[in-house]
Parts: C-alpha cells; sequence; structure tokens
C-alpha cells in the first residue's frame, strides 16, 4: 500500500529542516538501508534511510527546500503496487490530487526548473496554516513567530518554501533588508534548528565599511544552544590542577609500542568513563520530570573541523583500550569534515570533554550540552613547580575545569567525582587493569 515519506523529527525543538538532497528519483525502485534524502541538522547532515523495499511515485519538495517537520516529502509504493494514477494514489492517502508528481532526475532542467507543488494537507497530514480570508497564507509557525518577533509584516513576503509556503529563511531575508528591523535587538534564545539555505549566502558589505558574513544553519543552531544552556542551566564550576609526568611517560612507551598513536587527550576521554563508571550518579541526564540514570557510558568528545563544532559519542568508553578510543576519535574527526556523521552518534551520553591544550590555553571553563550534565575542560600541559614531600621540584601539570548542572548534581558529589578523576589521570596505569 502506499505511504507517505515524512520530513523527520532529526533535531529537538526543530519546526523545520532543511532537505539539502535527494539520494532517489520518481521512478526509482528502494531497498532497506537505501540513503533516501540528506537533510540539514544542527551538528550534520543526516542520511535518511529507507527501512522497507519500495518505489518511488512522487518527491514533492525539491533540494533546498525548507520543509516542516512532519510534511509530506514523498510518496512511495509497496513493490508492484500500480501507481499509473497518482491522483488516485494521492485520494487514497488523504492528499489533494491537485499536486503534480516532480520530474524525475534524468528530465531536462527546463522542465525541473519549478519546486514540485505540495499536496494540500488534510487530517492525514500536516494541518494547514490558518487561513487569510479569501487569500491562502501559508508559513511555518517558526516563520510566523519569527516575523511578530522582529516587526516583519509577514503577508508582505513571498514565500520559497513548496506551494509558496513562508519559511524561515524568507523572514530572515525581510530582516536583513530592512535596517530599522535588523538592528531591532534579538530574542534572548532562538530554538536550534537547521533552516538555512543549502548554499551559505555570499558575504554582504556592511554600511559601516565592515563585512557581513551570514550565518551559517550550524552556526545559528550552536549560538542558539548555548546561549539556551547558558540561561537556563545552573552551572557551577570545580578545578584541579593534575600531575601528568607519569600519564606521559606512559603515553610515549604506548606509541612506541603500537601501531596506534594515542593523544594525551584519549587518556582524559578514558578517565572520564571509567570515572563515571566509578560515580554512576553522575552518569545521569536531567529531563523535565526526572533524573535520568543511563545504562551505558558514553563520553562525547568536542571536534573542530572544518565544518565547525561537532561533539560526536564514543559509545561504551569505559569498555574501549586507550587505542580503541584514539582510533574512534580519528574516525569521528574525519567524518565530522566529510559531513557523514550519523544523528545518533550526536545524541546522548551524559558528559563531554574539551581539550584547548594544543593552543598553549593554560586554564578555561566550557558550557554543558543538555541533557548532559558536565563537560570536562582540559588545558595544556605546564611546566610548573610542584611539592614533592619535602622538596620542590619541577614537573609537568595540566588543570582540568570541570563544569556541572547543579539540578542534577550537588557540589559534594562533583567533588568526589572529580577526586576519582584526578586520581585516574596521576595514576595512568590503573586505566589499563
Amino acid at each position: 500500500m502506499a505511504s507517505i515519506f515524512r520530513m523527520p523529527g532529526i533535531s529537538a525543538d526543530a519546526e523545520e529542516a532543511t532537505l539539502l538532497e535527494w539520494g532517489i528519483a520518481a521512478g526509482a525502485t528502494i531497498k532497506p538501508g537505501d540513503v533516501l534524502a540528506t537533510v540539514e541538522t544542527d551538528k550534520a547532515n543526516v542520511d535518511i534511510e529507507a527501512d522497507s523495499d519500495g518505489v518511488v511515485m512522487q518527491l514533492m519538495a525539491e533540494a533546498g527546500d525548507s520543509v516542516a517537520i512532519g510534511a509530506p516529502i514523498a510518496i512511495l509504493l509497496d513493490p508492484g503496487e500500480d501507481g499509473s494514477d497518482p491522483a488516485a494514489v494521492l485520494s487514497g492517502l488523504g492528499l489533494a490530487a491537485a499536486a503534480a508528481p516532480a520530474p524525475a532526475a534524468e528530465a531536462a532542467p527546463e522542465a525541473s526548473a519549478q519546486p514540485a507543488a505540495a499536496p494540500a494537507p488534510t487530517n492525514d497530514a500536516i494541518a494547514p496554516d490558518e487561513t487569510d480570508r479569501g487569500t491562502r497564507l501559508f508559513a511555518s509557525p517558526l516563520a510566523r513567530r519569527l516575523a511578530v518577533e522582529h516587526g516583519v509584516e509577514i503577508s508582505a513576503l513571498s514565500g520559497s518554501g513548496p506551494e509558496g509556503r513562508i519559511v524561515r529563511a524568507d523572514v530572515e531575508r525581510a530582516i536583513a533588508s530592512s535596517p530599522a528591523v535588523a538592528s531591532a535587538t534579538p530574542p534572548p534564545v532562538a530554538p536550534p534548528v537547521a533552516a538555512a539555505p543549502a548554499t551559505p549566502k555570499a558575504p554582504q558589505s556592511a554600511s559601516d565599511g565592515g563585512v557581513d558574513v551570514p550565518h551559517t544553519a550550524m552556526r545559528r543552531a550552536i549560538a542558539s544552544a548555548l546561549s539556551a544552556s547558558k540561561q537556563t542551566v545552573p552551572h557551577f564550576y570545580l578545578t584541579v590542577t593534575c600531575r601528568v609526568d607519569a600519564l606521559l611517560d606512559l603515553r610515549e612507551r604506548i606509541n612506541t609500542s603500537s601501531a596506534v598513536r594515542v593523544s594525551i587527550n584519549d587518556f582524559f576521554v578514558k578517565a572520564t568513563a571509567l570515572t563515571l563508571r566509578a560515580v554512576p550518579e553522575m552518569n545521569v541526564n536531567w529531563t523535565p520530570t526526572a533524573v535520568k540514570h543511563l545504562d551505558s557510558v558514553d563520553v562525547a568528545v568536542a571536534i573542530q573541523g572544518e565544518r565547525g563544532l561537532f561533539t560526536p559519542l564514543i559509545r561504551d568508553a569505559d569498555a574501549k583500550s586507550l587505542t580503541e578510543i584514539s582510533s574512534s576519535v580519528r574516525d569521528l574527526a574525519q567524518r565530522a569534515n566529510d559531513g557523514t556523521l550519523k544523528q545518533h552518534e550526536l545524541v546522548g551520553g551524559s558528559f563531554a570533554v574539551s581539550n584547548l591544550g594544543k593552543y598553549g590555553v593554560e586554564s578555561f571553563s566550557a558550557i554543558i550540552n543538555p541533557p548532559q550534565v558536565g563537560i570536562v575542560a582540559v588545558a595544556g600541559v605546564v611546566r610548573a613547580p610542584l611539592v614533592d614531600g619535602d622538596e620542590i621540584v619541577i614537573g609537568n601539570t595540566v588543570t582540568v575545569t570541570v563544569s556541572v548542572d547543579h539540578r542534577p548534581v550537588d557540589g559534594v558529589l562533583a567533588a568526589q567525582w572529580l577526586a576519582r578523576f584526578k586520581e585516574y589521570i596521576e595514576n595512568p596505569l590503573s586505566m589499563l587493569v
């Protein structure tokens, strides 16, 4: 039986998402695991895969469209099902039969220049936006809210979405073109969504002589998420200085004998995971109704790549060896730059590790990524005088600051966690047994 393929809810709080490209064409035969489409989220480009066999009858959105979450974007047929009467199929699904099928990929450019019209939703589809008397005004909820916040008259806008739907990008263009509106104070927190055009806009010369580089969808999402975190999550910070002479010696020995080289950061990721296993009360998420205790120890690693900042997860990090962690980090970093990270690799975990040591940073604190409850900020190695018994010696040290969400975690528990963490760092052999 024919089915509707809808824009999936791929990012928390998003009301619409950008369809970057189709992996299929009208008439194509699909099987489980085939990539149907690539969709932009706040952290990565996500491939949406088929979960059953079928045939693509019709595409209902085009690459570059911003589409409301849950809106129909394709019609799929079962193998052998008759799709010769698209109107009848659409009617059977509760969709308007007026929408013409999108052209196949091999059609001439002139034939595919106009976006495919989206069907008028019914009870089985997304409910239509409110309609002005005599004139249909389609706009996403996010576009309407953004227009109200910035004083934009939404009825004066031309929509670039399916069937002329007004989307976030249309409102943002109106804001940018109006000096009075553009100079207004923006709202303090915007939900992290991925609704920008697939191709970034070119830098524009500003009236004051500077150059305005339009925000990418990822930059907006990062800004929104971090702003929301600082404004809604009560952070507190604990700092400790770890002596790392033994860690550096062990790292050198491992790299001398192993085909896989390990970094200092791999030790800190491993120590974070083992400490979460030792102090399970810290391996939690905060939710509006409960403190969720996690079954596995998954640690996120902050990666600054060519495409932006990512925090993919190393699953079951407590059970992985240092060389396995090193290989995982390298793989995640490469795929972050390639834009091939999967959504499930970016969601979950209770803690993250951020390391700025290679830039000579001696101390810093990081912002928590909810619903995680903590992040470990690792600074660089510094040679410093240390008290060793009755003597003053020169040793290698690293300053670590842990940011903690005070809602599920109290100060004493976090201090106990950090003390155990320091033990692992200063006695690195204990991480190998």
